[in-house]
């Protein structure tokens, strides 16, 4: 394996490169997810598409900024400690290049056919492959090496909102059908002509509800992904919250707290790391730490506090104590600067601009057997925008293009229309086929880099 130095000259050219992947991947995913917060607007004519897109690019923004970062830092959970923060100092160039270079292919992929697969899995399936990798290259069993907890929370949401889409826009769907006599609303657009004065607003105001939404929860996980990029690249800069140099001296108390918890109740197999990390906490000194060292030993007794309050053996005060010990110790080593979120935002904006079009032809035309009207639309997007916005500000990541795509396909359902069938399938081995193959390709690449 090679091993460079936090500051040479590969170092730089590592943070451009990687810098620029994580853009790209940013930016293709703009033509993915964010092109579903727009594509009812544009294919029923109520907004022209640049007044559009840049409607959204402004919601999505101010989701950024309200929406936390508790989904981004969901997702960077899943890799091990070791790998975002290198203990010997080294760039962590092989995760980096593994995650985006994986994560980029297959979405590009599936964007060439007019598939809406989703960046969310993409990235999901990476993450869950690097850290398959890792146990892999340090012969470490695979059951305590890597955080299943973790990955079935996040699987279990990815999993649960398409079909909560599917079935709260259909039932929305049809109990408009029923309450509002409006024929405009039934009736697929026509022309250049765009819709009429209360039902353009109401779309409108559905594409606002989830561009705010899509910020809230997909922007966290371009943070995250920005966030992996910075600390990885250049650790001893941005390991940590650059005001964390106060809280340090409390990092010990905090650390000797945990470590009666975690010699205890932690039996997920890594109870030795995290103590030895503890050891090392409690004697933190704030004018000689080491930021990648502090980080990743910081990473190890969380992932051990983590296990304390999900082990039924802990009293139900250990297991409290066990997660306050921990959301204590988050802030030195999750947080966003400004400037993160603002790039979050431009890549997305800017992706969905030049690359909607097949996306919105899609969604517009191809998911049902007859083109989408704006009461399916509205349905399809204002249960999206609920369950999107809930879980952003739950800290669980879910897939903005299959909530979407799957309400519109419970409207079409609702109508009583159906649903194309050959589209569906596409969709669904695209669904199926992106976990197993991101997995297997960044698995196969990092254990590769590092060999």
């Amino acid at each position: 394996m090679l091993h460079f130095a936090p500051y040479s000259a590969f170092s730089i050219i590592a943070l451009v490169i990687c810098f620029a992947l994580v853009c790209i991947f940013e930016f293709v995913n703009g033509f993915h997810d964010t092109a579903n917060a727009v594509a009812t607007v544009i294919y029923t004519r109520s907004l022209k598409p640049r007044t559009a897109v840049i409607w959204s690019g402004c919601m999505n923004f101010v989701g950024v900024l309200l929406g936390g970062i508790s989904v981004a830092y969901g997702l960077v959970e899943l890799l091990p400690a070791d790998v975002l923060s290198p203990p010997n100092g080294d760039p962590a160039v092989p995760m980096l290049i593994s995650l985006f270079g994986t994560a980029l292919a297959w979405n590009l992929f599936t964007w060439w056919f007019g598939i809406p697969n989703s960046s969310s899995h993409c990235v999901i399936g990476a993450l869950i492959g690097i850290a398959i990798g890792d146990a892999l290259l340090h012969t470490r069993d695979l059951g305590n090496s890597v955080d299943w907890s973790q990955i079935w929370k996040i699987l279990r949401a990815l999993a649960i909102s398409p079909l909560l889409g599917l079935v709260g826009a259909g039932g929305l769907y049809f109990i408009i059908k029923h309450l509002v006599h409006d024929p405009e609303l039934y009736q697929p657009p026509q022309g250049d002509r765009p819709t009429r004065g209360w039902v353009r607003g109401l779309l409108i105001l559905t594409c606002t509800g989830v561009s705010f939404s899509h910020g809230s929860n997909d922007g966290q996980k371009s943070i995250g992904l920005i966030m992996l990029t910075i600390i990885g690249i250049l650790p001893a800069t941005f390991a940590l919250a650059p005001d964390s140099a106060p809280r340090i001296p409390h990092i010990a108390e905090y650390a000797t707290s945990a470590a009666p918890l975690i010699e205890q109740y932690d039996h997920d197999g890594l109870r030795d790391e995290a103590m030895a990390a503890v050891g090392r906490l409690s004697r933190a000194d704030a004018e000689h730490v080491v930021p990648s060292v502090l980080r990743a030993d910081m990473y190890e007794v969380v992932a051990g506090l983590k296990a304390v309050s999900a082990n039924p053996a802990a009293s139900t005060h250990e297991r409290a104590l066990a997660k306050v010990l921990g959301n204590q110790m988050r802030p030195v080593v999750e947080y966003a600067p400004w400037w993160v979120r603002l790039l979050s935002a431009l890549c997305l904006g800017i992706g969905t601009m030049i690359g909607y079009r097949r996306i919105v032809h899609t969604l517009g035309e191809k998911i049902g057997n007859t083109h989408l009207t704006p009461a399916q639309g509205a349905s399809a997007e204002l249960v999206g925008a609920g369950l999107i916005a809930t879980a952003g500000y739950t800290g669980l990541p879910v897939s903005t293009t299959h909530i979407i795509t799957a309400g519109i396909a419970g409207t079409m359902l609702g109508s009583g229309s159906g649903i194309n069938r050959g589209m569906l399938v596409k969709i669904a081995l695209a669904w199926v086929c992106t976990l197993p193959v991101t997995i297997t390709i960044a698995a196969g690449l990092f254990y590769i880099l590092n060999a």
